[in-house]
């Protein structure tokens, strides 16, 4: 007997797509440590080059365009309108391979030209002929990511969130599998050129992506039913294909313009930092460009672990609270607003203060010795949790049609990271705290007025109320204060950081396990993860655990 793919609801739905690409982000950092010794420095910049230009134009052809299919799909099945639901679909598609082969055929015959403006006219590295090769052979992936992320919107808009969540962790596996064997085996067996193991490991996304890809279409057309539901009492209105098209626009802009705006962040600090840093407080160019790559680079990936969570849940998020929103369902749109930022609180708040607590070891398990790259993360990783919460909340106005807030709350937040980005950084240096902190405070202050707009547009413009988050909000913070005082006075006790790389693995899990156990033991004794995430979940939960238990 076929076995039926399950609808997920909000929890189910938002506990699976962040396990999902919790896993595929791991996974990700995880690789670069082998693959790294296998190609080296050199290789490692010939992947950076393709990579960083591959993923500048895979924003360009899907950014924004899954969740604003998930979102539309959503909402006409919500409303039994198959027939516009399926032109959607059949729209996206043929959007996204569009977008798709224009992104291809741009980087096939401007590769030379794009090699050209990444290294000019220095020579003794990589030459353009080998970034050129990298470019062109990344660039096949850009046919097919755009479609497999049309595909996972429409699974997601009908609330079947296990198999996208499965796609990703299976795209990352196979292109990581292909990364470290490829390259090494390409290196070390075949005894091929360094540009062609990069060939190879850069291919990874293409094959990754089309095994993806073949999943979803397969397990689409065995669960074809399951896709389409008849009502004989709902009278489709007609629905051209410009409307459709419209509101595919619409709801894909504001995704796209997050995505750029925190481009744009990025970009402040590129053009400030460094030079502010040398020019104006006394750092040396080395040092400068070291906190630089921390900031742009190095503790970002780091970041993508907490963010990831708050991408998990707004996977879920949108079809669910698109639904209710279409329903007029005012009391569950207030319920699965409130309830997003608990769930983002709860998880994201003590992974924060947990990872700027563990700086130093897991700094030292993922790159090494650093003279500022602890010191640059144990601070830059409260970003990753202002940014959580904000993207959760612009999100959910764009759900509900605010369109002209979310430009507002874009644009001020960024008006302000311009604003004070030099001035903090003079501001910290001159309090005798490291001057790249206030271009840190910076990003905070901005992202946190952006989430305030947005807050306060809830509030006044659909009545969402916050009473019960914040009373929730503070035994967090309350619950994760004692953690932290507990990892605190272990230290007296306990290691906090080896010369070793591999001997931190055992201190950071040690830590983990320990300020986890304390924050979850509080957290039930106040009730907060009942309330949080449902006594009838935290019941399933204690079930299943009891079932495994007795099978045992």
């Amino acid at each position: 007997m076929k076995k039926m793919m399950k609808k997920n609801n909000f929890m189910q739905g938002a506990f699976i797509a962040t396990l999902g690409i919790v896993l595929t982000k791991i996974i990700g950092i995880l690789y670069v440590i082998p693959f790294y010794q296998i190609i080296g420095e050199k290789g490692g910049a010939l992947y950076g080059y393709a990579y960083n230009i591959y993923s500048i134009f895979l924003s360009v052809s899907s950014a924004g365009i899954p969740m604003a299919i998930s979102k539309l799909i959503s909402e006409y099945h919500t409303l039994g309108y198959e027939s516009a639901k399926k032109r959607a679909f059949q729209m996206g598609k043929r959007i996204s391979m569009i977008l798709g082969a224009l992104c291809f055929i741009i980087l096939i015959v401007f590769a030379p030209t794009i090699a050209k403006l990444i290294i000019g006219d220095i020579e003794g590295g990589n030459t353009l002929g080998q970034i050129t090769f990298v470019i062109r052979v990344i660039s096949s992936a850009v046919l097919i990511v755009p479609i497999l992320s049309i595909y996972r919107g429409y699974f997601e808009g009908h609330k079947f969130i296990a198999p996208t969540s499965f796609s990703q962790v299976l795209e990352q596996l196979v292109r990581v599998v292909i990364i470290i064997f490829g390259s090494f085996l390409a290196l070390n067996v075949f005894h091929l050129s360094l540009t062609t193991a990069v060939g190879v490991a850069v291919f990874g996304a293409t094959v990754g992506a089309l095994v993806s890809y073949l999943y979803l279409v397969d397990k689409r057309f065995k669960n074809k039913s399951q896709f389409e539901q008849k009502s004989e009492s709902v009278k489709e209105p007609k629905i051209s294909n410009k409307t459709i098209l419209t509101k595919l626009f619409w709801y894909a802009l504001p995704l796209i313009m997050i995505d750029i705006f925190k481009t744009l962040y990025n970009s402040v600090d590129m053009v400030t930092l460094v030079k502010t840093l040398v020019n104006g407080v006394g750092y040396n160019v080395q040092d400068a460009e070291s906190i630089m790559s921390v900031i742009s680079t190095w503790g970002l990936k780091l970041n993508m672990i907490i963010a990831s969570i708050g991408t998990g849940v707004i996977v879920s998020l949108v079809p669910n609270l698109t639904a209710s929103f279409v329903s007029n369902d005012k009391k569950d749109v207030d319920h699965k607003i409130n309830q997003t930022f608990q769930i983002l609180l709860y998880l994201t708040v003590p992974m924060t203060v947990g990872l700027s607590l563990l700086a130093k070891p897991v700094w030292m398990i993922f790159y090494g010795a650093s003279k500022y790259g602890a010191s640059t993360f144990c601070y830059f990783v409260f970003v990753a949790l202002i940014l959580c919460l904000f993207t959760a909340a612009i999100t959910i106005i764009q759900v509900l049609k605010y369109y002209k807030e979310v430009f507002i709350s874009l644009f001020s937040g960024f008006i302000l990271k311009i604003l004070l980005n030099v001035p903090l950084i003079y501001g910290f240096h001159k309090m005798g705290m490291p001057a790249y902190y206030g271009a840190i405070t910076a990003s905070i202050l901005g992202y946190l007025l952006s989430l305030i707009i947005c807050l306060v547009c809830l509030n006044k413009k659909f009545g969402i109320h916050y009473e019960n988050t914040i009373k929730q909000g503070v035994n967090i913070l309350g619950s994760t204060l004692i953690m932290a005082i507990v990892i605190l006075l272990l230290q007296y006790v306990l290691p906090t950081v080896s010369s070793s790389r591999l001997m931190n693995i055992p201190i950071v899990i040690m830590y983990t396990v320990i300020g986890a156990a304390v924050y979850l033991f509080l957290t039930f004794r106040s009730k907060t993860v009942q309330t949080v995430f449902g006594e009838k979940t935290i019941n399933e939960i204690q079930a299943k655990l009891g079932k495994k238990k007795r099978v045992h």
